[in-house]
């Protein structure tokens, strides 16, 4: 079968991280192709982002609720003075336009080096592929999960405690011993009007069941006294946290897909619309994308953040607040270069310093048994 016309920049996958490169390389004057099994399907995930994570382009009508100072409950009470925002989700949707991307409604097949095949055998060509389809579920791979319900501000009051919002609430009034594993409690504004309440099991191998965590945040919103009506609209998550190769077979990952996630939160959408606009102008300027996502210490991090992963994989339930007592406890600048820094190789060994020295003896003995 003959093949489309080539174009600059042709992308697989149309989720938040590749339409926000279809669109933003569209932006930038590129020809680009997008091919998707549902292009237009309408997104209903919760993204959530650090306020300083966002790209300057990105509309501020795109910013569903922000939170300038979020708590966490580790051993201890937290706040966190660092803003984060929730994103609307349906806004963020229309704000990466495809009017000037050619869209494929299509599978594919194959994806290699300046070609995509979809299954009924046609060709798209273009200059430079990218792979951002996201990554399977498997049983062998380390996954976040969550079961979350949509309620009013003021049914959701008495679990936010007066906080505007929980990052992280790792109490045990999910009604778990000291021997489950640990979930935690995230609770944010989606609007002026409406919370999302949720309980996440942050990483595992395997997870948590979905049904375990709708058990856990029924019993802690009922502790306190929250009264869920039983139409409220819910929320399941589910993904891999262990990301795509960067590159494969000749062909550039982006977003999960292509190891932009964090292993160790499973945040991806933020570092995906960052990377979009510099990543189109190293096509432009006929730079190496490559290069331009991955240079030397993007790699270096990456690496250090999969040995985060394996840390958090290894610590026993009781270990895990602790370690994140530790963590929230340093200086903001430090946590920002750990969970956003992609290229700071010298905060983020100096964050993972810090936590290791104030963390307790047992918690330090964990991490050398997994980065031994």
């Amino acid at each position: 079968m003959r093949a489309a016309q080539t174009a600059d920049v042709l992308v697989a996958g149309l989720g938040p991280s590749g339409r926000a490169l279809a669109a933003r390389c569209a932006q930038a004057g590129l020809t680009v192709r997008a091919v998707d099994p549902s292009p237009h399907r309408v997104w209903t995930a919760t993204y959530g982002a650090w306020a300083d994570e966002l790209p300057p382009w990105l509309p501020e009508s795109v910013l569903a609720a922000r939170v300038e100072s979020p708590g966490a409950w580790t051993t201890r009470p937290h706040v966190l003075d660092r803003p984060y925002a929730v994103l609307d989700t349906a806004a963020l949707q229309r704000s990466l336009s495809l009017e000037s991307v050619t869209v494929t409604q299509a599978r594919v097949r194959s994806v290699g080096p300046g070609e995509v095949v979809l299954d009924d055998g046609q060709r798209l060509r273009a200059s430079h592929v990218f792979d951002a389809r996201g990554v399977p579920v498997s049983s062998e791979s380390a996954q976040q999960t969550a079961f979350g319900v949509v309620t009013d501000a003021h049914t959701a009051a008495p679990a936010l405690e007066e906080r505007s919002a929980w990052f992280m609430d790792w109490r045990r009034d999910n009604g778990t011993t000291e021997t489950d594993a640990p979930s935690f409690l995230y609770a944010v504004p989606l609007d002026d009007e409406r919370v999302l309440l949720e309980e996440t099991c942050l990483v595992g191998r395997p997870a948590l069941p979905l049904a375990e965590l709708q058990r856990r945040l029924a019993t802690r919103l009922s502790a306190r006294g929250v009264e869920v009506a039983a139409t409220a609209p819910v929320e399941r998550v589910r993904f891999s946290v262990e990301g795509g190769p960067r590159r494969h077979d000749g062909v550039l990952g982006f977003g999960a897909c292509g190891g932009l996630m964090h292993p160790a939160t499973g945040y991806a959408v933020a570092a995906a619309l960052a990377a979009a606009d510099p990543l189109a102008s190293a096509i432009r300027s006929g730079s190496d994308p490559y290069r331009l996502l991955w240079p030397r210490s993007a790699r270096a991090v990456a690496t250090f953040r999969t040995m985060g992963l394996q840390v958090l994989l290894g610590l026993r339930p009781t270990e895990v607040p602790e370690f994140f007592a530790a963590f929230f406890d340093l200086p903001i600048a430090r946590q920002r270069a750990y969970l956003s820094g992609r290229t700071d190789v010298v905060g983020t060994l100096d964050g993972m310093r810090r936590v290791f020295g104030a963390a307790p003896s047992g918690v330090r003995w964990s991490i050398l048994r997994r980065i031994r």
